[in-house]
């Protein structure tokens, strides 16, 4: 059995970095602090490197608007950063709205709670969809279209600046995933979520199976957000490649067969073998 370190450790550390940020700004916004200043659309570390959400700057340039060198210059860095880490690690380490959607999860897996999804499929990839639309209608309308609505910025404005529209928003999301679709908002509608699923598939790190290890417990496709990713558990070895995954490593902490780790080595081995494989054919 693993200790309860082990089985929280990265998610211990998740809430760490979501809170630590969320203080962060609130710091810059009510007592000036410049480690951290801007949105979670556009900031500025220690008021020199800039950070700019690249899905927010694909909207305004769709609107129409001039893109400032600073604009371009944080898009690079978040680019390079997520092209690393994993582009929808800002979805369990960043993202405010993770916090709730998690606590939706759990309650609904302790309530035993029948959505909409466990009586039909709804496509994930409809949040593709949604993403392309904000585009068109950006560029039709002029404006940044989800930013203009979007439910995470209305909760980071809420724990900022205080509730009001963010309380709205954070109750509609806890309700949503708890009563009507599974891993709704996150895992089927949020477009930046569906953005950042392109940038992480070319991340360097990624979560490892080890099929020799692996029991068929389920217990890592049970807390899976993204569940399909790991599509090769109990079949065979290989790194998780979709940009899907959110590298929460919710999977690693309940695998008491340690058939599952973050690694780069390993997913380097699998594109070398693959490559060597498709040779021979």
């Amino acid at each position: 059995m693993r200790n309860l370190w082990n089985s929280y450790r990265y998610l211990f550390f998740r809430r760490v970095v979501q809170i630590g940020l969320m203080l962060l700004y609130f710091g810059s916004a009510s007592w000036g602090w410049t480690i951290l200043m801007g949105n979670l659309s556009s900031s500025r570390i220690l008021d020199f490197v800039p950070l700019s959400d690249p899905y927010a700057v694909l909207q305004m340039f769709a609107a129409g608007a001039v893109i400032s060198a600073d604009l371009l210059i944080g898009v690079g860095v978040v680019v390079v950063l997520y092209s690393i880490i994993g582009g929808r690690a800002f979805c369990s380490w960043v993202c405010p709205v993770n916090i709730i959607t998690d606590a939706a999860a759990v309650l609904r897996r302790a309530l035993r709670v029948d959505s909409l999804s466990d009586r039909q499929r709804l496509s994930r990839n409809l949040r593709y969809w949604i993403l392309a639309m904000s585009l068109v209608i950006s560029f039709f309308m002029g404006v940044a279209a989800f930013e203009f609505i979007s439910p995470v910025a209305m909760v980071y404005r809420g724990i900022v600046f205080g509730l009001g529209f963010g309380a709205a928003a954070i109750l509609i999301i806890f309700l949503f995933d708890l009563f009507v679709l599974k891993e709704g908002w996150c895992g089927h509608i949020c477009p930046l979520g569906g953005f950042y699923s392109l940038l992480g598939k070319f991340s360097l790190i990624r979560v490892y199976h080890s099929e020799e290890n692996c029991t068929l417990c389920m217990k890592c496709k049970e807390v899976c957000p993204e569940h399909q990713v790991l599509h090769m558990v109990g079949k065979f070895s290989e790194s998780v490649l979709s940009g899907e995954c959110t590298n929460c490593a919710r999977c690693i902490e309940v695998c008491d067969d340690d058939a599952l780790e973050f690694s780069i080595r390993k997913m380097a081995e699998n594109k070398k073998l693959g490559e060597n494989n498709d040779n021979i054919k």
